[in-house]
């Protein structure tokens, strides 16, 4: 922990703040002392949770009828109900502004950009719904995209969601058995599919995966291909397929959406699956708008004068989390392609060009730069840039300060924290605290987010799981075809019955912030000590030869070592010298016990295809275990890297 901020907010930006605007609501009303800053305004939040929530649906001006109650069975968990009595349609809140500003920025690795306004992307989805309720399209029904981060793919859940069906989508660089595995489960009824995307200089089919997917998935009625790669492209046979702009229906008629319960299905997401069959988890369309417009406005301060961007693809949440920004009246950029196409500079180019104010981005990409040693602050403006967000692994201590010194001085870099479970963050930030280096900000508003040790006691500044304990809007409805609620609980519930246990190993700091050190399943524990991976991953992240590492806890001897594997800087090996110097950094700022009993150099370390480091997928190929669903995985083929390695048979 940081004794001094990197970054204090301006008293002008705190006055600014949403998060300010609606505490000085709550205190003209008396509810909140004057000036009630963020801790404040959480503190209240938990002890009142039904009267903050609905001052979050009233505040945000959530289109549909609230209903009289906002919380029944608040304290069962799961089994808490919100608003059990409202209305709403997710869509009809993300399209409720229709003027000319531009709603949606296309921009693909090869150049092309393409500008969608509020009132075009309404029309086009007033079309798309025309064609969907004339094929029986309703409540009930899924819809699936095997699609790129592109406008087409937010017009399709657009539409979907109108006419109360539920949205799933897959990133096009699944293969055909992930795909199968995830759709294969939820059986759509119409699948939109890419004719291909660009990924690092390559334009790479989708199309010839769809004989596969057809047969596999015989629920599919409908395919509507979308042609990037090509302007026509060759249909497939045997389902009725058409090309996106004729399948559109030529109308100006309005949109009658489709006003349903609060815990509607809207989304069906899914975990990655590297150790199974991917868990589909199904989300409420009430408590996913009502979590995202709450980070968004009350934690990210995003409103109409926003340009809102956030590196992600289809197949990982952050894309539903992007998309959720209609709601507040910002300009999205949609980006489809290799992050660090033209060696980063592609993104950093686009904050200047399209007047980014909100960057959202992965640790991998910022520690790639600082690796790099770029300087973003000397080579490009960055004076639209008021707030960097990062997630999908910890930022690093080190990370914190090189955003400050190299990429930009005034601006909140928020770390946030959360997960395709809850289709939201645990943990995020705020413009209206301050930063300090290694730490995420705070805890999410409303959300009773603790660490608990083994025994389940809250604990501060000592490491343990993280946990909610008390009901929040955008918990799961549940998995797919889990009847009886079993494996939904197991999943969450059943470390600490009545409480959320998310899998995250981290602590929280005198200053209120969290560090998180790892997933829980991924702690090492030699000689019995537990030790989160990302404390080690800090070390090795400053040893100047190495590029990345990946670290497991390798079952020795009844016991288990620690040991680390390096893909260096090109040209370098991994001598005697190298390994002594990054045993001695780990040893210098942590423990003996930090310090890898084997250090192995690799070619290359598995990602999922949202860049996340697959940590139990190596622990499993190193104890000879099987890996479900290699298809999650961006590069599948390094996992042979780690299969029988002589130095780790001694």
């Amino acid at each position: 922990m940081s004794a001094r901020p990197l970054w204090t907010p301006s008293p002008e930006r705190c006055a600014d703040a949403q998060l300010m605007q609606f505490a000085a609501q709550l205190a003209a009303r008396g509810v909140l002392p004057e000036n009630a800053d963020y801790f404040a305004v959480h503190d209240w939040a938990l002890a009142q949770p039904a009267q903050f929530w609905r001052e979050v649906w009233d505040f945000t001006g959530v289109v549909g009828e609230p209903g009289a109650e906002v919380l029944t069975d608040g304290d069962r968990f799961p089994g808490a109900h919100w608003f059990p009595q409202a209305r709403l349609n997710f869509a009809e809140n993300l399209l409720r502004r229709r003027d000319d500003h531009p709603a949606l920025v296309g921009l693909l690795e090869n150049g092309e950009r393409r500008v969608v306004s509020y009132a075009q992307l309404y029309r086009q989805v007033a079309a798309l719904v025309a064609r969907l309720r004339g094929l029986g399209v309703g409540p009930g029904d899924r819809v699936a995209g095997l699609m790129p981060n592109v406008p087409e793919t937010v017009i399709a859940m657009l539409a979907t969601t109108a006419l109360g069906a539920t949205w799933t989508s897959c990133s096009p660089d699944f293969g055909a058995s992930g795909v199968i595995d995830r759709f294969g489960q939820v059986e759509p009824k119409v699948l939109f599919c890419a004719d291909g995307y660009y990924y690092n200089g390559k334009a790479c089919d989708s199309l010839q995966r769809l004989d596969d997917i057809l047969r596999a998935i015989d629920s599919i009625e409908q395919l509507v291909i979308v042609p990037l790669l090509s302007p026509c492209p060759t249909l497939p046979q045997g389902v009725p397929a058409a090309l996106f702009g004729d399948f559109l229906e030529d109308t100006a008629a309005g949109i009658e959406f489709a006003r349903l319960p609060f815990d509607h299905p809207v989304y069906v997401m899914y975990s990655s699956g590297t150790t199974g069959v991917p868990k589909c988890i199904v989300h409420g369309a009430g408590g996913s708008l009502l979590q995202h417009l709450k980070e968004h406005r009350l934690m990210c301060d995003i409103g109409p004068g926003d340009v809102f961007f956030y590196y992600t693809t289809c197949g990982w949440m952050m894309w539903n989390w992007l998309v959720s920004g209609l709601a507040s009246g910002a300009t999205l950029i949609l980006y489809d392609g290799s992050p660090f196409a033209r060696e980063g500079r592609l993104l950093l180019d686009a904050i200047d060009a399209e007047g980014i104010s909100v960057f959202g981005t992965s640790a991998k990409f910022i520690a790639a730069l600082e690796k790099a040693g770029s300087r973003p602050a000397q080579t490009h403006r960055l004076d639209t840039l008021k707030t960097i967000l990062s997630t999908g692994s910890p930022l690093l201590h080190e990370n914190f300060e090189y955003v400050y010194r190299d990429f930009k001085q005034d601006v909140c870099l928020s770390s946030i924290s959360g997960g395709t479970d809850i289709l939201s963050c645990f943990v995020g930030g705020s413009p209206t605290l301050p930063v300090y280096a290694g730490e995420i900000q705070a805890p999410g508003l409303g959300m009773a987010v603790e660490i608990r040790d083994a025994d389940g006691k809250p604990v501060v500044e000592q490491k343990g799981e993280l946990v909610c304990a008390a009901p929040f809007p955008s918990c799961p409805l549940g998995f797919w075809n889990d009847v009886d609620g079993k494996r939904f609980l197991a999943a969450y519930f059943q470390r600490f019955p009545g409480v959320w246990a998310q899998g995250d190993y981290g602590e929280v700091t005198a200053n209120r912030g969290f560090i998180i050190h790892g997933r829980s399943d991924a702690v090492l524990n030699p000689g019995g000590v537990r030790i989160g991976t990302a404390e080690i991953y800090r070390q090795v992240e400053q040893c100047e030869g190495v590029l990345e590492s990946v670290v497991i806890g390798q079952q020795w001897q009844d016991d288990v070592r620690v040991v680390l594997f390096v893909v260096l800087r090109p040209g370098r090996i991994l001598d005697a010298a190298l390994e002594a110097d990054i045993r001695s950094l780990i040893r210098s700022n942590t423990t003996p016990r930090h310090v890898p009993a084997r250090i192995v150099q690799v070619a290359d370390i598995p990602r999922t295809l949202s860049g996340k480091i697959v940590e139990l997928a190596v622990r499993n190929v190193v104890h000879g275990l099987p890996v479900s669903n290699t298809d999650a995985l961006a590069n599948p083929e390094a996992l042979a890297l780690f299969r029988d390695l002589p130095s780790l048979q001694c």
